[in-house]
Formats: C-alpha cells, structure tokens, sequence
C-alpha cells in the first residue's frame, strides 16, 4: 500500500499491472524482404530496381516502409534491426 497525506491507499489495478512492453515490429513482406537482403549484399537504390525492374521510387517507398516499420532512420540501423529482428541472416 502506498501512503497519501500519511493515510495508507488500496492499491489500484494500474499499480499492479507490469510495463507495457515495447510493440513488436511488424513483419516484413516478401518484395521488402528482398529489397533488404539486396541492401545488405550492398546494391543502390538504381540497382536493386534493375535487378528487380521496379522503379527507383518504388525500391524508395519500400526501404522507407521497412524504415518505419522498423522505427529506424537510416540504412546502418535498418540493417542492424533486421539482423537482432532475425529478418537477416549474416552469411
């Protein structure tokens, strides 16, 4: 029990309940799967969209999905995340 103005207080349900945890990431499609695995063996945007004949904008949009899903803001730590995320596997 806790103590307001010197008198003890019952405990309230929120009191008990454990953190929240941090929200888990959501998982990553296949095309955004092959993208990053693409940025990983160290492809520039231009590139991987002629590997996979897509558009520049569209490699764009995906890493940027991949960026927020992930809740990065840049390459070293999309690449960082996928890897402690298991998304990513070091060769």
């Amino acid at each position: 029990m806790s103590k307001t103005n010197g008198k003890p207080r019952a405990r309230r349900p929120a009191d008990l309940e454990p953190p929240p945890r941090a929200k888990r990431p959501e998982s990553l499609t296949a095309r955004e799967q092959e993208i990053l695995e693409l940025i990983w063996a160290g492809f520039k945007n231009k590139e991987i969209g002629q590997r996979l004949k897509i558009s520049v904008k569209t490699v764009e949009a995906h890493r940027s999905n991949m960026m927020k899903k992930l809740r990065v803001s840049n390459t070293a730590q999309l690449l960082k995340a996928a890897i402690e995320g298991g998304m990513l596997k070091i060769k």
